[in-house]
């Protein structure tokens, strides 16, 4: 009987090695961006106690490029463990497979929905020097114009150009979608007053409205913005069907297993649900609100559909 007995012990020894060392050692968290943008800061504000709660290290990984694809084929490319997670806006998962006619990855097919991690809805900002002290007098001033108003964006098909659309069919009021390389120069030139206004994301505007450099004008949302509840949504000023929500969420292979990406959901919600980690969020212009995977997957699927519709009627083309 004691062989028997060593041959069990050693082969459940074995089993418990296995089944540490699968684990993986180091989460990866991919940001198909570059560093100091609104996503890795969000990535970064969140890492950390990520850590703890999944008792390993979080490290932010940076693929830029082809508009996500890269960062995108990176995570269906690694182990199915959970250990690599992608952190995308709603650009990359709901836009571009509508926006584009050929794309290396497919949200259903190859990923997995873990959890929202925070809102960002778009903010309708110009100059402090523009006369309009709100949207309804932006769109006041822009009817009487003989000449359509130049609007900023970040570039064609991006969440700010949609915007822009959904406000012109919204009021009647004749827009000039001016498209730069990214949000950078766009501020820029609204600042500078080469472009009368843009939409763009809170988090990349909360410290120019803070230092007076930028002017809000509304919120292209249904409720008020939690650090900014002094600037009215677009419907409260009577401008309704603006909608926007450039969300950040995180996703992982498909071929992650059911439980892991439970154990992933429910060390995300613990982070978010952390005040150190919430404030922080906050007081950079996201608002942190965790989700089941089941209703990311929902709010996936509805903005493929929204955003699907409003590029074939507008019949938008990617550069």
């Amino acid at each position: 009987m004691i062989r028997p007995l060593r041959l069990l012990a050693a082969a459940l020894c074995l089993a418990l090695v296995s089944s540490v060392s699968a684990q993986p050692k180091v989460t990866r968290i991919i940001v198909a961006f570059s560093p100091g943008g609104p996503v890795d800061l969000v990535a970064r504000a969140i890492s950390e106690q990520l850590g703890r709660e999944l008792g390993r290290t979080v490290v932010v990984d940076y693929k830029p490029g082809a508009n996500g694809a890269i960062g995108a084929q990176e995570v269906m490319r690694a182990e199915a463990d959970g250990g690599t997670l992608w952190l995308t806006s709603v650009g990359a998962a709901a836009i571009n497979p509508v926006l584009y006619e050929k794309l290396p990855y497919s949200m259903q097919r190859d990923f997995a929905p873990v959890s929202l991690v925070v809102n960002n809805d778009e903010l309708l900002a110009t100059s402090p020097s523009y006369p309009a002290k709100d949207a309804a007098e932006f769109v006041a001033a822009a009817k009487k114009r003989a000449e359509p108003t130049p609007m900023a964006s970040s570039g064609i098909g991006s969440i700010p150009h949609l915007a822009i659309e959904q406000l012109e069919d919204a009021t009647g009021a004749k827009l000039l979608h001016v498209p730069y390389k990214g949000a950078a120069p766009a501020i820029a030139d609204v600042m500078g007053g080469q472009v009368a206004a843009w939409f763009g994301d809170v988090p990349g505007m909360i410290g120019l409205i803070r230092a007076g450099k930028l002017k809000p004008l509304g919120m292209a949302a249904k409720k008020r913005h939690p650090v900014l509840p002094e600037v009215r949504t677009l419907e409260e000023q009577g401008i309704a069907g603006v909608d926007t929500n450039n969300w950040y969420a995180l996703f992982v292979s498909a071929r992650t297993p059911p439980a892991v990406v439970e154990a992933l959901n429910k060390a995300v919600r613990a982070t978010l649900a952390t005040p150190a980690v919430r404030e922080k969020l906050l007081s950079m212009g996201a608002d942190p609100a965790a989700s089941s995977p089941q209703e990311l997957a929902a709010m996936l699927k509805a903005d493929t559909e929204k955003w699907g519709r409003l590029i074939k009627a507008k019949n938008v083309k990617a550069e």
